[in-house]
């Protein structure tokens, strides 16, 4: 078996896109370790994850219409466009708890909009986000008015990224979640066993579990010894955790991964593709209404720039990519976009702390998502040619 079909072998494998990129993550806090030894520091890995989590929620969602083979080019600026509608009706008097709930049926409606244009009418996705890219941002200018930006100072809002859990309670949380992931990792395996299907090892099952609660247990001992764990991590890694068993455990996610390997194929084995497609930009929408949301909490203000106006949707998208999710379509992990955010977030804080110009941050972050995608083609190729 040559080098190349090797490689091909282990990209096609659930854990091949997730090993890659790790590996690229370590690689970086290594070499920023070593030159910068205030960016491997609780506090400024405390604000890493802060930093990343705008983009990250962003390329859960993105990740979805992948799988499928489209993209989409609007999710930054429906993100503005949500969490302008939030703050003026929260500046309006509504209560913040129902104005975050319309947004985020706002969000899963220009999803759905949209999804409706490419599956029903025939437009190219591209085609059709990009118009809405456009659109939208016009759309959030006109609601943040003359100002093009209004300040977020309310309690519910904020709380979403000022509210740390206390160090037993982050303990706990860690524990449940080294629980849930041992439970899920031996119930497929018994489940498969059960099927008469191939097991992985059980060194490579137990691996697994060790490696996770090992990530687990450094990760919330290193955020305790500064302010604790952040409710922003535990709310998006609920949500990924939501997101990844629909799309690994459920009739519509593996529905998501057929359409993208070959939608024509899926069709006829009865699957309905136009409606797969349109509940997936659907879901695109309401992650970037929760993406909004959590932006707004961040930046403690709306503004164009920090939505539509800066780099949020191509660095949301070369996480996705970065995580290891096709282009092509029908491979991909919800997870991994979170992992491949990190992997932006730590290029980026690493080079702030060295004194790194920004023009330095854009070649090196376009440098690491050309490397992605030119992975995922030459993968691509050596699978057709095994073939």
């Amino acid at each position: 078996m040559t080098l190349l079909e090797r490689f091909v072998q282990m990209r096609s494998t659930r854990f091949g896109a997730f090993v890659p990129v790790l590996f690229a993550l370590i690689a970086i806090w290594t070499y920023f370790g070593i030159t910068e030894p205030a960016f491997l520091s609780p506090r400024n890995f405390y604000f890493l994850f802060m930093q990343s989590a705008v983009v990250g929620t962003l390329a859960v969602g993105i990740t979805l219409v992948l799988l499928l083979g489209d993209i989409d080019l609007s999710a930054a600026a429906t993100a503005g466009v949500c969490a302008a509608l939030m703050a003026v009706l929260i500046v309006a008097g509504v209560p913040s708890p129902l104005a975050c709930l319309l947004a985020m049926a706002l969000g899963v409606f220009m999803g759905m909009l949209q999804g409706m244009l490419t599956a029903y009418v025939g437009i190219p996705a591209f085609v059709v986000t990009l118009a809405g890219l456009l659109g939208f941002q016009g759309l959030m200018l006109k609601i943040l008015g003359v100002n093009g930006a209004i300040n977020m100072r309310d309690p519910f809002v904020r709380g979403l990224t000022t509210i740390s859990l206390s160090p037993t309670i982050g303990w706990a949380v860690s524990a449940l979640c080294i629980v849930w992931f041992s439970w899920i990792t031996l119930s497929r395996q018994a489940k498969r066993k059960a099927r008469g299907l191939e097991l992985d090892t059980t060194a490579a099952v137990w691996g697994q579990i060790v490696f996770f609660a090992v990530l687990v247990v450094a990760a919330v001992a290193t955020l305790n010894s500064y302010r604790g764990v952040p409710l922003l991590v535990v709310l998006l890694v609920g949500l990924t955790a939501l997101l990844g068993w629909v799309t690994t455990s459920t009739p519509f996610g593996r529905s998501l991964f057929a359409v993208g390997g070959n939608a024509e194929s899926a069709r006829r084995v009865g699957m309905n593709v136009k409606r797969i497609r349109v509940a997936a930009f659907s879901l695109v929408g309401l992650m970037a209404a929760i993406g909004g949301i959590v932006g707004a909490s961040r930046y403690a203000s709306v503004s164009f720039n920090a939505f539509a106006g800066g780099p949020l949707l191509l660095e949301a998208i070369g996480a996705a990519v970065i995580g290891g999710t096709s282009l092509f379509g029908g491979r991909g992990s919800v997870w991994n976009a979170i992992l491949g955010a990190l992997v932006i977030g730590s290029l980026g804080n690493g080079l702030d702390l060295s004194g790194a110009s920004a023009a330095d941050k854009l070649m090196f972050s376009g440098a690491i998502l050309l490397l992605a995608v030119a992975i995922d083609a030459v993968s691509r190729a050596g699978g057709e040619t095994a073939r």
